[in-house]
């Protein structure tokens, strides 16, 4: 099985990259663009994971679901956070009803 193990080095990559030449790294393209292109990208993984999902291509969702993955974690990482956050996140959870746990969210 594999392990969050796969997620933390993803994430100290992404964090090194930040600072590197966007001529090189397509990380630190996104980074260079800012928070608008990294958010343009997850619409697009969001919309080619539905699709993938749509044409029931097990295959294609698995690796569109993977790119969503990735460019979430370079949303996180703009944002100073990273998969520890969101393990924690989910770990706070775990157990709860789905619908008490938004129950529980303030109000917008």
């Amino acid at each position: 099985m594999i392990s969050a193990e796969v997620l933390h080095r993803l994430a100290q990559t992404l964090e090194s990259r930040k600072g590197a030449d966007p001529e090189s790294s397509y990380v630190s393209r996104l980074f260079h663009k800012g928070q608008d292109a990294i958010l343009k990208k997850i619409g697009e993984e969001a919309t080619e994971t539905v699709m993938a999902s749509k044409d029931n291509d097990q295959l294609h969702l698995v690796r569109e679901v993977a790119d969503l993955w990735f460019h979430s974690l370079v949303l996180l990482s703009w944002h100073g956070l990273g998969p520890d956050d969101i393990l924690a996140e989910l770990h706070r959870r775990e157990g709860i009803s789905g619908i008490d746990e938004k129950a529980s969210r303030p109000k917008d």
